[in-house]
């Protein structure tokens, strides 16, 4: 179901949002660009980078090759969280969880991301499972093959580390013996001297998401009632198989990242929902054993209960196929570059306000054939950058004086960002002083504008 539920529309009609550019670009440079890249930015995805630059060197494809890991890790997250429940509460409490986690909007939406949430998911997943493992017979072959998992977790994405504080809340719920609290303890000691480089280059690379701010009430209040239906869920009785209750493992891992993350932002905004995906693991085990629970009870109903699955995803058709259009996602790149497309003519100049709105360009150069970009010095996969460097104001400004068009794609309704402010501010001089606005287009917040010299405009 979840190989199902993510190869549907997973092409979104070549469409490509933001992040998604970004990682379809850093995967066509070399190692070594991508080595000097995450050096200076995005160090949190290196190796999902890293991943993405094999798969293509193997097959260049578009967006749904790009979403492609994405859709295979939900679907190995899904078959996880069926082995989790099974071992934890039985065979029907397993398939139950496995079926639900596919069916959560959130969950449809990142398995066609060309971002690496989803892989983290499994990864999360599948180190909870070898976790499960290790307590149940502790070895040091078990605790090493935890460690691994847990660092390569924590590799995909550093903030993966709540899924591993939260296996520690799991193991004191459950009152595991010394033996085992050691073995934890000296995976996680392997996992801390790994993950070290990536902790450092992500401090000093801070400023990247500065851009995050406070969560609103609206994304708190969902928060809320995610953590709601699980403890609803987890009222209802369970069975239980072994030291580690089904309960005692999926609470934490739904609350705890969550809990800490909207924490840490009432100082210092650094949540996303993106972030900690992985908590729908835990909503799903909790969801799979209250249904579980309620098929022992009814006993007329027993594996009937699972048919809430269905009805779930009957109910949530017109989510599910909003989220596979292009305009499900904060912005739309193709349209973008369509636009430019119709408004421009070959020898025209295009300016991006801000750098990063260039993304457009690098994800659909065929729209921009036969146009200069105007601020740009040198080609973006060299430049160490995600959107390359520009020229100075002045040396932007003596390139437009060459020019009798040009267009500009900006983000509407905002000023220059801090860091951009005196080119951006320099580009919408030169347009102001020797220029006049043709017409323009929009596109999910996106404007995109014709500027010529006075008398130049094209007759309407």
């Amino acid at each position: 179901m979840a190989l199902t539920l993510g190869l549907w529309g997973i092409g979104r009609d070549r469409s490509l949002w933001g992040d998604e550019a970004v990682s379809l670009e850093v995967a066509h440079r070399s190692t070594g660009q991508i080595w000097a890249l995450v050096h200076q930015v995005d160090a949190v995805h290196a190796l999902y980078y890293l991943l993405l630059h094999g798969m293509f060197q193997l097959h260049d494809g578009g967006p749904a090759l790009l979403r492609l890991p994405s859709v295979l890790g939900t679907a190995a997250a899904a078959a996880g969280v069926a082995l989790i429940g099974r071992r934890l509460a039985g065979p029907r409490a397993g398939l139950a969880a496995g079926l639900a986690l596919p069916v959560f909007p959130a969950v449809q939406q990142y398995a066609q991301e060309g971002r690496s949430y989803a892989l983290v998911m499994a990864a999360v997943v599948f180190s909870g499972l070898l976790l499960l493992r290790a307590v149940e017979r502790p070895g040091p072959g078990r605790w090493a093959g935890y460690a691994a998992a847990a660092l390569l977790t924590c590799l995909l994405h550093e903030y993966a580390a709540l899924a591993i504080a939260a296996h520690a809340v799991t193991l004191v719920a459950a009152r595991v013996p010394r033996r085992v609290w050691a073995g934890w303890v000296a995976a996680m000691v392997a996992v801390l001297a790994g993950l070290a480089p990536l902790a450092v280059a992500g401090a000093e690379q801070a400023q990247q998401v500065a851009w995050i701010t406070a969560p609103s009430t609206g994304t708190v209040l969902f928060a809320a009632g995610m953590c709601l239906l699980g403890g609803l869920c987890a009222l209802v009785p369970q069975r239980q198989s072994g030291a580690v209750s089904l309960r005692g493992f999926a609470l934490p891992l739904l609350l705890l990242p969550q809990a800490v993350l909207l924490g840490v932002s009432l100082v210092h905004p650094v949540y996303l929902d993106r972030y900690v995906l992985f908590e729908y693991a835990g909503l799903a085990l909790l969801v799979g054993s209250a249904l579980d629970a309620l098929g022992r009870r009814l006993p007329r109903l027993g594996w009937r209960a699972l048919l809430a699955v269905p009805l779930a995803l009957l109910l949530l058709l017109p989510v599910e196929t909003q989220l596979r259009t292009p305009q499900s996602r904060s912005d739309d790149l193709q349209g973008t570059a369509r636009a430019v497309a119709a408004l421009a003519e070959p020898g025209d100049g295009v300016l991006f306000m801000p750098t990063s709105r260039r993304q457009s360009e690098l994800a659909f150069p065929q729209d921009y054939a036969g146009l200069t970009d105007l601020a740009l010095s040198a080609p973006v996969a060299g430049s160490a950058t995600l959107g390359g460097v520009e020229l100075t104001p002045q040396q932007i400004t003596d390139r437009m004086a060459d020019f009798t068009r040009i267009i500009t794609v900006r983000t509407k309704g905002k000023g220059p960002s801090p860091t951009a402010a005196a080119r951006d501010r320099a580009k919408q001089a030169e347009l102001t002083s020797g220029f006049q606005k043709c017409t323009s287009l929009e596109v999910k917040g996106v404007e995109i504008s014709l500027y010529a010299r006075p008398g130049a405009c094209p007759s309407r």
